[in-house]
């Protein structure tokens, strides 16, 4: 399936004040309070995505939301990014041709990075309906969800059935979970477009591109930032450099400290950052605390697995494992669905998919699995599991039944 190109909007007609995101302290991760987004049109005159980024220490990823239209004219809009003005006039767009956002699905309950923008989202589309994941839950302190902004009229618990609502003549769904993790659960919802057999994920599946998204090209910055093999090399800007930092940034961002990267000491790392080439806030100073063995490219080659669909480390190792059953009988709702696309909320997509390419990502939680068929090195696990086994021996969380 061939993926259609990003619409251009060229940088020169973005102004500073479209890109306003006022609320960042609330989730303060980069790029903090200025957001660019990418439109890109998946089935004609059918399906969107929108395309924002978010991260921290420059490790930065795609954050997505889906745009369908409803047969009966309106658009459905399944986990909303930050309506910025930017990302707000793109949606008009759309609006004065197929109709006003009618639903609003927030389908997940512990992606913080998901929920702080519904509400926002929600009050600059005073029309839409927002239905959000049944079992939602805050931190420190768990508040009523019109505590949080959302508002009190329009925002309903998703029913477990899609015919109780009032987009089921065009969509089925099913959650995943509520799994027990002791601070709060993990859940989320799947959503699947009968008329164009596509599903929409949020964070259990994805499949990692070996160039860098469209999105993080807009600012290199951070590519190059990563790109970098020592403190002493200057900023270069060219798509060999794009391209490792990109590739580096994924071993991080699945891994958070893969076997491909040493750790330097303090000492070290300080005495580094007085010879950089760059010694800025936005450089951090200098300060490179890490530096990546030789052979990293083959850790990035085999996490990406030529680009097919997988479970986040994180998810494989902290969060699906405590409820396999549960996790398997959700995929088995999924796959009866014949889906051709899958559409998540990170990483590449769409994603030209089968039910049997994703009943194979889960195939880590059946018994006697074998971990080596998914190519993910034991040794990249490492972090993971020492964190594990600290939250299994304090009581955090129920231990894995996997």
């Amino acid at each position: 399936m061939a993926k259609q190109a990003m619409e251009p909007q060229a940088s020169e007609r973005i102004r500073s004040r479209d890109l306003s995101w006022p609320f960042w302290p609330i989730v303060p991760i980069y790029p903090y309070g200025k957001r660019r987004t990418l439109r890109q049109e998946v089935v004609k005159d059918t399906i969107w995505t929108f395309e924002q980024l978010q991260g921290i220490l420059y490790v930065v990823v795609p954050i997505r939301m889906t745009v369908v239209k409803l047969r009966a004219g309106g658009l459905l809009v399944y986990a909303p990014v930050a309506p910025t003005p930017e990302c707000t006039r793109l949606l008009q767009e759309l609006i004065d041709v197929h109709g006003e956002i009618k639903y609003v699905i927030l389908p997940t309950v512990s992606g913080v990075e998901h929920k702080v923008f519904v509400a926002p989202f929600a009050r600059k589309f005073s029309s839409a309906q927002v239905y959000v994941a049944a079992h939602q839950w805050s931190y420190p302190i768990n508040l009523p969800l019109t505590w949080l902004g959302f508002p009190k009229q329009r925002t309903h618990l998703l029913p477990p059935h899609s015919s109780d609502v009032p987009f089921g003549d065009e969509f089925d769904y099913a959650s995943l979970g509520p799994i027990d993790l002791g601070l709060g659960p993990f859940e989320e919802v799947a959503l699947f477009h009968r008329q164009t057999h596509t599903l929409l994920v949020t964070d259990t599946i994805i499949s990692i591109p070996e160039d860098p998204p469209a999105i993080l090209q807009l600012d290199p910055y951070p590519l190059l930032f990563h790109a970098k093999d020592r403190a002493e090399d200057a900023i270069e800007d060219n798509p060999e450099n794009r391209r490792k930092g990109w590739q580096r940034i994924a071993l991080f961002s699945f891994y958070f400290r893969p076997s491909a990267l040493e750790t330097l000491r303090v000492g070290q790392s300080l005495r580094n950052a007085f010879r950089a080439a760059e010694r800025s806030a936005k450089s951090y100073f200098g300060i490179l605390p890490w530096q990546w063995k030789e052979d990293w490219r083959r850790s990035f080659e085999i996490l990406r697995g030529g680009g097919r669909i997988f479970v986040a480390p994180i998810l494989q190792r902290l969060i699906l494992n405590r409820d396999p059953q549960a996790t398997l009988r959700w995929v088995d709702t999924a796959i009866e669905w014949n889906f051709k696309r899958i559409i998540p909320c990170h990483f590449d997509s769409p994603l030209a998919s089968d039910p049997q390419q994703f009943r194979h990502a889960f195939a880590f939680l059946e018994p006697g699995r074998d971990r080596a068929q998914y190519n993910l090195p034991e040794e990249d696990f490492e972090l993971l599991s020492n964190l594990e086994n600290t939250l299994n021996k304090r009581g955090i969380v129920p231990p894995s039944k996997v």
